[in-house]
């Protein structure tokens, strides 16, 4: 599918390969068109009887496509997605076959659910398991190599209805969200909008490595990150790559992806080169937060494909180097009703607009009462290497409000607010160069929690997450908040005075939270503290606030997770840190013993017969004596740092109860690693260029 589009123009490529409403309302009958309409704009709930009918057109649209094949897509908790592929036909009585997909295969699969994480809900024994078409995510055929399949972006849950993946819960958030800012709108007098839905704009990061390197380094193809590697010479200190010129290879790669992605439907927008050397982001334009979640999925599943067919690699982690930036998933949020309101949208004067400053307070006031739990949202192992490390955002969560914004919450504090700042024009002083509007804030790129204009962006996520965590959590905690707000006002004589007290409240007690200054500095770690901001710096203690009872009790009483779904949430994702600990540090114990230390022997060696030849030639070299000493020290600290990594994983191992375990690899083994890294490290700046076994930072970092 992806040949012979060069030519076609992006308006033809775009979404050709997706069941979207042009063809639903062009191939289905009116009245099932309607019906479908419903569920998918309203919520309301899916008409069985229309399913067969559905189907069958699906079918007739997907074979036109080639496919062969159909698929549930879905989500599991391990943090990518799932396929169980059946073809379309059905033998005949006559020995033939015929092509068939009925409805109730388009509406439920039955994968086996008993390997796949469930954190105790369900036992190995227990295998039954089920997918549901989720309809408001577009259906779609994709390719597998030659195999052609359509897709049905799905749920799934066990056999006694608990959610076992990420979009279930992300599904039940989007409709709490929907009911609890309907009942503020209808409060605050509006009777024009009928739904409101969470919408995102994930940016991607990402990197690009020669699959020449990437096949000789154990440690990317097992974790996605180097887990050894001496500095380049030259890093990113020159600040010549972000933005800069994009170099034809990678033009190449960006412009199939960007045409694979459109068939699919991904409204990939911007590309550019990020900050470190090697990395790039992709950003698509907004959609609701399920179908962008799922085309997240598809982006970094095609950014992976691809790069493949490029001879390269596409590295995900959110630290795959160490010294240049890592990666990140910058999560664009915000909500917007069916008729077009985007209730963070300031408007021109948006001190007197009494909408927005409502649903703008509700967030800060989430943000600020469930900070743990937002954390914990984006708790990973990899992102512990990112966050706090003055590339991205610490793990302490404050909020930008931005010059206007803060100028109104300040006037709120005290009454109530009666200006607004305006942005003016920039005076560039060339009479050539047009005039430019400017916005009213700048913008503050160390801020976790910013505002950006008429939405949130929530820095914190990683570049390898699915964003179903981050936003399932955002949805409902404001949820909870659009909740205690409506509480009010559906009770209040006079709505506009309760508003105004409500804004004043929460501006006197969410004002900690709000900070507009360099979130890099230890000066505001100090202020933070103060101000009794929570600073968590790794996963396994930032996954505690997920067993929190208030925690269960607000995703409880929203229909979001139950407290046994949350609970194995944390256990899921507890042992992942253990499984992605324990894999790192087999990965640098294989690689030290069987690639390290081979070579700095061999090097050694050659050292020592170079010394002794020389002494043989009656000369002195106090420097091939140093060079054969320092060498050898380094191996003697190479074996003990081995050695030390060995019984840190087996003692570790050895821990019973997930969250002992989980405590015991960060403690042991991930310090144990770091003394091991610091050797290799050394000596890869000392041993002879052509027999060090890796390739090098300034090769996988700089040659295209």
């Amino acid at each position: 599918m992806s040949n012979g589009i060069e030519s076609e123009s992006v308006s033809n490529v775009y979404g050709s390969n997706v069941f979207n409403e042009a063809i639903m309302h062009e191939r289905l009958p009116k009245d099932v068109y309607k019906s479908l309409k419903r569920t998918i704009d309203e919520g309301a709930p899916l008409d069985p009887c229309i399913a067969n009918v559905v189907a069958s057109v699906m079918k007739d649209w997907a074979i036109e496509k080639g496919a062969t094949h159909f698929c549930h897509w879905f989500q599991p908790m391990t943090g990518v997605t799932a396929e169980k592929h059946d073809a379309f036909i059905s033998p005949t009585v006559d020995g033939r076959t015929i092509l068939e997909f009925s409805g109730k295969e388009l509406v439920k699969g039955e994968p086996d659910a008993s390997s796949f994480p469930s954190g105790g809900l369900r036992a190995t024994f227990e295998a039954r398991g089920y997918t549901a078409w989720d309809c408001t995510s577009p259906v779609f055929v994709k390719e597998n190599g030659a195999n052609i399949s359509l897709y049905i972006p799905s749920a799934f849950c066990s056999y006694t209805s608990e959610a076992l993946d990420k979009k279930t819960p992300l599904l039940r958030s989007m409709d709490a969200l929907n009911k609890q800012s309907m009942r503020v709108l209808r409060a605050l007098g509006n009777t024009t909008s009928h739904r409101v839905a969470a919408t995102l704009g994930p940016e991607q990061e990402y990197f690009l490595v020669d699959a020449e390197f990437a096949k000789d380094r154990l440690d990317l193809t097992l974790t996605g990150r180097t887990l050894f590697g001496a500095p380049s010479p030259k890093g990113q200190e020159m600040e010549d790559h972000y933005f800069g010129a994009i170099h034809e290879r990678i033009g190449s790669y960006m412009r199939e992806l960007n045409q694979e992605l459109w068939m699919l439907g991904v409204a990939a927008k911007t590309q550019h080169n990020e900050v470190a050397p090697a990395q790039y982001e992709l950003a698509p334009i907004f959609a609701t937060v399920n179908v962008a979640t799922d085309h997240n999925q598809l982006t970094m599943e095609t950014m992976q494909k691809v790069a493949i067919r490029h001879g390269f690699v596409c590295l995900l982690h959110e630290k795959p180097f160490a010294g240049v930036n890592g990666s990140g998933k910058h999560n664009n949020w915000s909500a917007v009703t069916d008729d077009g309101i985007n209730l963070l949208e300031p408007g021109s004067s948006p001190h007197d607009n009494e909408q927005f400053l409502i649903f703008l307070m509700a967030v800060i006031r989430a943000v600020d009462k469930n900070a743990k739990m937002l954390r914990a949202s984006v708790a990973t192992s990899g992102n512990d290497h990112r966050l706090g490390a003055n590339e991205a955002p610490p793990a302490i969560v404050s909020i930008f409000l931005g010059d206007q914004l803060t100028d109104i919450f300040k006037q709120l504090e005290v009454g109530g607010a009666t200006s607004s700042k305006a942005g003016g024009e920039l005076k560039l002083g060339v009479s050539t160069l047009p005039k430019l509007h400017k916005d009213c804030t700048d913008r503050n790129r160390t801020s976790p929690f910013a505002f950006t204009g008429n939405k949130f962006e929530f820095r914190m996520a990683g570049s390898s997450q699915s964003t179903a965590g981050p936003n399932f959590v955002l949805n409902t905690i404001i949820a909870d908040v659009l909740c205690e707000i409506a509480d009010e006002l559906e009770k209040a004589s006079d709505v506009s005075v309760k508003a105004q007290e409500i804004l004043q409240r929460f501006a006197n007690e969410h004002k900690k939270i709000i900070f507009n200054g360099d979130n890099y500095t230890k000066e505001w770690e100090k202020e933070a503290e103060k101000r009794g901001l929570p600073n968590i710096r790794n996963s396994v203690d930032s996954l505690e606030a997920m067993i929190d009872p208030e925690v269960a009790r607000l995703f409880e009483t929203h229909g979001v997770l139950t407290n046994g779904e949350l609970h194995a949430r944390y256990e899921i994702l507890l042992e992942r840190y253990v499984k992605e600990i324990n894999i790192e540090g087999l990965t640098a114990v294989h690689i030290a013993k069987r690639q390290i230390m081979p070579a700095a022997i061999e090097y050694s060696g050659m050292v020592a017969n170079a010394l002794n030849a020389t002494k043989a030639a009656g000369v002195t070299s106090k420097a091939q004596a140093k060079q054969l000493s320092d060498v050898a020290a380094l191996i003697d600290e190479l074996q003990v740092g081995i050695v030390s990594l060995e019984e840190a994983v087996e003692k570790a191992s050895d821990v019973d109860g997930v969250k002992k375990q989980a405590i015991a690899y960060r403690d042991l083994v991930i310090p144990a690693m770091s003394t091991l890294r610091a050797v290799v490290d050394q000596l890869e700046t000392m041993v002879d260029a052509s027999i060090w076994p890796l390739p090098t930072y300034a090769q996988m970092l700089f040659v295209r």
